[in-house]
């Protein structure tokens, strides 16, 4: 056990627990569960059943942390409901996929009343009654509806809240922290600054404009019933990464993190520097362990997906605005809900999303640029001997596996050329093929296609056109300056790519009279970071200078071209060349960054690719012999 959790661990245990178990605590202990372990599963589900609980103890069954008596930490926030915290939803939802990410995503929408506090497992109890009755006496001077006026700044946007009405969310929480400290035993500190419902926060400043035009699509005076909620969290993982499995992993290895699809992963990030690659190390939050994971098995997941809800009191504010419909339970006005749900305004709700709508279908009309990651290449799985493997004695080509290509294309040189300039494998053509696919079923509307001169670049642009149903209305326009940056050539040379004539003959669908804005000739061997960014930078705008028309360019390189393609289209620096790399590293095959135009502003933004990335599994050589003829 850590030092820091020792000490908290003797503080814990030399306090007074409660003689007044609760009726959930009793049932768990009938089961035959020690009373700490039962109160730390009690609130660490909310105590909300004696199913959950329980649920959460046989879960966490192998947690080395079961018995250590580390508290929760707990946070009073005043949340918004119904219509307008619909329309809080549409502005993150769009806000998300218009600008990408930022720390507001990463939590609910709210008002701190109360920042974070430590509670032992066995005074939570006395938390819930004070919210309660602290609600009860502010219910009738709660404000019927709480004025909020818009801020923006370069790194901020939001609602704040007027004075005369803040001044009473003061007061309600300066109640609450005062009768929780005497009464539970910790320190609750009130927020007592400038009342604010964050509506975007730590976001890029040439998306400002853009959030701000959202953001006017929310009606601050919408229909809205307030509910101050009660909710924890595990103050371990608090500077850490949330991840969610995206698929079942059983360990191979006793090191390795047996969890499910759903699962929520903690990660440090400063403890991922000696991990593998491929690899990251973190501890379930449904069952405590830890061990390695597969990293393209998971994604980012937000902050707040691990809270847990506690307690909950619903201000009467707007309650003449709400009727329930038949499958909604009864809410419990003026009073403490676990579960309240309340309805919506069916109307308003309809009035409001053609505002956003709106700007989606104006967005689906702009130019658009889509680079692309190329497939699987063949020396990505077998290494950079793979050509020895498949060459006989008098040097013809012979398929030595399933995921080798069928055949070669023709070539004038030695056919050892492809050493430098690897084909892609089978399942990287079945990826490319699959990507066209998934563009074709979102409605893609692809207007021109661009590749690097690699013959893997070229062959995924041919199969996602394929995909799109396209490859005989499109050509490919080959381009020199998408290839990505030589000093990561390991032959320390420019490679030696086939010509526009072979791959014509070789039935690829080249723009034979295309002549690239960055020549062959000009690309240096092992060229310095700073070259390579510069020739980035001229080559895409040359490429958006060239295509004027609406629709989307689809361009087709190398793991570094994500970033240094999209980074000046939208505006930002280059990123420096040691964290360059660590990006670079981490991009998949067919991995995809989307940006597209806002004529009216003059400017390009990055969103959300318009299909997911594919994932798949290693799948390793069999040999039958071994494990079931030999013994």
């Amino acid at each position: 056990m850590a030092v820091a959790e020792a000490q908290l661990y003797t503080k814990v245990s030399n306090k007074h627990r409660s003689k007044s178990p609760s009726g959930l605590l009793e049932s768990l202990l009938t089961k035959g569960f020690p009373a700490h372990t039962a109160q730390k599963a009690l609130a660490a589900t909310g105590q909300k059943t004696i199913e959950d609980a329980t649920k959460w103890l046989h879960s966490h069954c192998n947690d080395p942390s079961l018995d250590d008596p580390i508290p929760q930490e707990y946070a009073l926030y005043l949340c918004p409901t119904g219509c307008f915290h619909n329309h809080l939803e549409e502005f993150w939802k769009e806000s998300k996929r218009q600008c990408g990410k930022n720390r507001a995503h990463e939590i609910f929408p709210h008002i701190t009343l109360c920042d974070f506090f430590t509670c032992e497992d066995q005074k939570v109890e006395f938390l819930y009654d004070t919210l309660k009755r602290v609600g009860d006496s502010f219910s009738q001077c709660f404000p019927p509806s709480i004025s909020l006026s818009l801020h923006a700044s370069t790194s901020y946007l939001g609602f704040f809240i007027d004075d005369s009405h803040g001044s009473i969310l003061k007061e309600f929480a300066l109640a609450f922290s005062s009768e929780a400290s005497a009464l539970a035993d910790c320190h609750v500190k009130p927020y007592l600054k400038q009342f604010h419902l964050t509506l975007a926060h730590k976001f890029y400043p040439h998306h400002q404009k853009t959030l701000e035009q959202l953001a006017k699509c929310i009606n601050p005076k919408e229909t809205c019933q307030w509910v101050a909620a009660l909710y924890s969290r595990d103050m371990r993982f608090v500077h850490y990464q949330t991840l969610r499995a995206l698929f079942q992993y059983k360990p191979q290895n006793i090191d390795e993190l047996l969890i499910k699809a759903g699962d929520l992963i903690y990660v440090d990030p400063t403890q991922q520097s000696n991990v593998s690659e491929g690899w990251v190390i973190g501890t379930s939050h449904r069952t405590g362990c830890r061990g390695f994971l597969p990293e393209n098995y998971t994604e980012r997941a937000n902050e707040s997906d691990t809270w847990v809800k506690h307690r909950e009191y619903v201000f009467a504010t707007a309650s003449r605005f709400f009727t329930q419909t038949e499958n909604e339970p009864n809410v419990k006005l003026h009073g403490e809900v676990q579960n309240a749900s309340t309805s919506r305004s069916a109307t308003n709700v309809l009035s409001f999303q053609p505002r956003f709508s709106q700007l989606s279908q104006n967005a689906s009309l702009r130019r658009g640029v889509l680079v692309i990651h190329h497939g699987e290449r063949i020396d990505q799985v077998f290494g950079k001997s793979w050509l020895q493997q498949c060459l006989t004695a008098d040097g013809k080509y012979c398929r030595a596996d399933l995921n080798f290509p069928s055949t070669l294309p023709k070539r004038k040189d030695s056919v050892k050329q492809f050493e430098c300039d690897p084909p892609l494998s089978c399942c990287g053509i079945f990826q490319s093929r699959l990507i066209g696919e998934a563009l074709l079923d979102q409605k893609v509307t692809v207007s021109n296609v661009y590749s690097s001169p690699a013959l893997r670049c070229i062959q995924t642009a041919q199969h996602v056109l394929k995909g799109l149903k396209l490859d005989d209305k499109l050509k490919i326009r080959v381009e020199p300056g998408l290839f990505e940056w030589t000093k990561w050539e390991a032959s320390k040379v420019i490679p030696d790519f086939m010509t526009m004539r072979e791959l014509a003959e070789a039935s690829y669908k080249i723009d034979t009279s295309y002549r690239g804005s960055f020549p062959l000739s000009s690309l240096v061997p092992s060229e310095s970071y700073e070259e390579y960014v510069s020739r980035s930078s001229v080559v895409i705008k040359q490429i958006i200078t060239a295509c004027s028309s609406d629709g989307v360019i689809l361009i087709v390189g190398h793991g570094s071209s994500l970033a240094s393609f999209t980074r000046p289209l939208i505006g930002l620096p280059a990123r420096d060349s040691s964290d360059f790399a660590q990006v670079v590293r981490k991009v998949p095959s067919l991995g995809m960054c989307f940006c597209e135009e806002i004529k009216e502003e003059n400017k390009w933004q990055m969103v959300s690719p318009p299909v997911k990335t594919l994932t798949h599994g290693a799948n390793a050589a069999f040999n039958w012999r071994n494990g079931i003829m030999e013994d």
